[in-house]
């Protein structure tokens, strides 16, 4: 019997993490286009999920937690809102539980933002 995450089969969850993932690294590094929208980021998974979906959250929290384990920061970051341009409360909830100390949501978005953008600019691997 193949596995499921979430609902999907393991293979699925798998490709959609690394779709996502090197979705976002592209973003990051360019310039002045670096945000992506739930919405955006949905129609460009190989699965079948919706904006809304929390499914969607768990999958953003496995690829920032990989990715901050990693001294690469938290790569979800420039996933946010089409209506007020910040991530989701499943962002910052996600960045407490690996150790994020803030007390300004808005601020320790920007720095985590600029942190990832910055990262990615740097490294071409």
């Amino acid at each position: 019997m193949i596995g499921h995450t979430h609902g999907f089969p393991d293979s699925d969850w798998a490709q959609a993490k690394t779709t996502a993932r090197e979705l976002l690294i592209r973003r990051a590094r360019l310039k002045d286009r670096e945000f992506v929208t739930y919405g955006e980021l949905v129609t460009k998974l190989p699965l079948a999920i919706e904006p809304t979906d929390p499914r969607l959250s768990y999958l953003l929290d496995e690829i920032s937690t990989e990715e901050y384990a990693e001294g690469r920061g938290f790569l979800t970051a420039l996933v946010v809102h089409q209506e007020d341009w910040l991530p989701g409360t499943g962002f910052f909830t996600m960045a407490r539980r690996c150790g994020a100390e803030y007390k300004n949501q808005e601020t320790f978005f920007l720095e985590a933002f600029n942190y990832v953008v910055e990262y990615w600019r740097a490294h071409r691997d």
